[in-house]
């Protein structure tokens, strides 16, 4: 028996916010993806969308800048050497809100507060 929000066949589900989160991810090794994931969000959230889908596209926007201005300040801090605290700390933070967004995303639910800047 499956679950009303779960995905047919238990397979994985290539919905928009996921493709963002994947998109996020390879922005930790490529770059530039993070920048076409937020164009995506900000796009889509002006789409035609089911609406736990609208919870998730503010959660990453607010995710992309969470990282990128946390970024920011922790290179510029980095000769101070608190950089070096700073930069760890935003790419776990960013980490974890991307893993919560696709849980909830691949179990098609809405992000419980898509407003917070903290988990």
């Amino acid at each position: 028996m499956t679950q009303p929000n779960a995905t047919p066949n238990g397979g994985f589900d290539m919905n928009r916010p996921t493709i963002i989160n994947l998109l996020y991810i390879a922005s930790f090794f490529v770059g530039v993806t993070g920048i076409v994931g937020v164009v995506l969000a900000y796009v889509w959230k002006g789409e035609p969308h089911e609406g736990w889908e609208e919870t998730h596209y503010r959660y990453l926007i607010n995710t992309f800048w969470i990282g990128l201005i946390g970024s920011i300040a922790g290179f510029i801090l980095l000769f101070m050497l608190i950089g070096f605290l700073i930069l760890p700390a935003v790419a776990v933070l960013v980490i974890v809100r991307i893993i919560k967004s696709m849980i909830a995303a691949q179990k098609r639910e809405a992000m419980p507060d898509p407003g917070t800047f903290i988990w």
